[in-house]
């Protein structure tokens, strides 16, 4: 018997939260995936769900079970209520192959934050097989892309003949005068958020067809159209470098209006949207040494800010968000 076994320790907040996040993370995934398997034709891209769906699944018997042990509440999440099968397909195949993709990397991202965070070796173990799986996901689904030709590579830029040091502060200006040419990490940031925008323009449009509330369809309207500025913004100054963007993808949806997802599930699906894109632009504001591009980025991510905010509280109106373990209020057990 471990020496952790013995002393009986508990789940640190770090690891609740993680557990806590993936739980509810996984059921949502499960009744996205489980439509997407239910119409898709594709017999390259049907495995790859299939795979999903299954890690899905795994991952929701190993948090239920160190929940269980730990006398933790099991949340709510997700479950049949919140999504139609029999409803027609509201994506096409390659879309899904799409949002696969940038499932395995949101998962890739989500796990190695949360595996260096976790003290406990059972949990350690767990988030471990959650990267890896990830890894094995964003694997499947690039080699499919691959192999039918949809794999958005970012832009080719050409090799510097010699090592270089930069000499002028000019390296860091964009507003004014002459504009640096993006570098290779600027270039990279840019790509990679006109994909996720693209993805997420898409879902916005197939969600505003489905929702059932006027509220909901129209916060899924200004998503779509925050996301469609946005996606102008980074591939304009990626033409301005004569370098191209990728293709969206909203010739994609299909034109169902029936009811497919539950409105809880899809401002769910939103909020977990804008959380991931909020970390992507944080990141390229890091990354990005023209003042012209970090400054973009802090405008456009307070853009999102602002809607991923309303998004919560259409949730909370509507008591959709539930909430994650909190500490002890100790003024509130004082008073009594």
């Amino acid at each position: 018997m471990s020496a952790e076994t013995n002393h009986n320790i508990k789940l640190t907040s770090t690891e609740l939260s993680a557990l806590w996040t993936t739980y509810m993370n996984d059921t949502m995934a499960i009744c996205v995936l489980s439509h997407f398997l239910k119409h898709i034709e594709d017999a390259e891209i049907k495995p790859v769900i299939e795979y999903a769906l299954q890690l899905s699944n795994e991952h929701i018997q190993t948090v239920t079970e160190i929940f269980k042990n730990e006398d933790f509440p099991i949340p709510d999440g997700f479950g049949n209520q919140d999504v139609n099968l029999d409803a027609p397909r509201l994506f096409a195949d390659t879309f899904c192959l799409h949002y696969l993709h940038q499932l395995g990397k949101i998962g890739l991202s989500a796990y190695g934050v949360a595996l260096p965070t976790c003290a406990r070796t059972d949990i350690r173990k767990f988030y471990n097989e959650c990267v890896e799986s990830s890894a094995e996901l964003y694997e499947k689904t690039a080699t499919v892309l691959l192999n039918k030709g949809l794999y958005a590579r970012s832009p080719y830029i050409p090799n510097p003949d010699k090592v270089n040091y930069v000499e002028k502060q000019s390296f860091l200006t964009g507003w004014f005068g002459n504009r640096r040419p993006l570098n290779a990490v600027e270039v990279s940031h840019l790509y990679i958020n006109i994909q996720t925008n693209t993805v997420g323009k898409a879902l916005f449009i197939g969600f505003s067809q489905v929702a059932q509330s006027k509220q909901v369809r129209k916060q899924m309207e200004r998503g779509s159209q925050i996301a469609g500025k946005h996606i102008e913004v980074f591939s304009s100054l990626l033409s301005e470098n004569n370098l191209p963007s990728p293709e969206t993808w909203d010739h994609l949806v299909h034109t169902s209006n029936a009811q497919t997802f539950s409105d809880k599930l899809i401002m769910f699906h939103t909020s977990l949207m804008c959380t991931a894109e909020i970390g992507n632009y944080g990141a390229a504001i890091g990354g990005s040494m023209r003042r012209d591009l970090s400054t973009q980025y802090t405008r456009l991510l307070g853009e999102i800010g602002l809607f991923a905010e309303d998004t919560v509280n259409i949730m909370i109106d509507n008591a959709w968000l539930e909430q994650i373990p909190l500490t002890a209020d100790r003024h509130k057990i004082a008073e009594k």
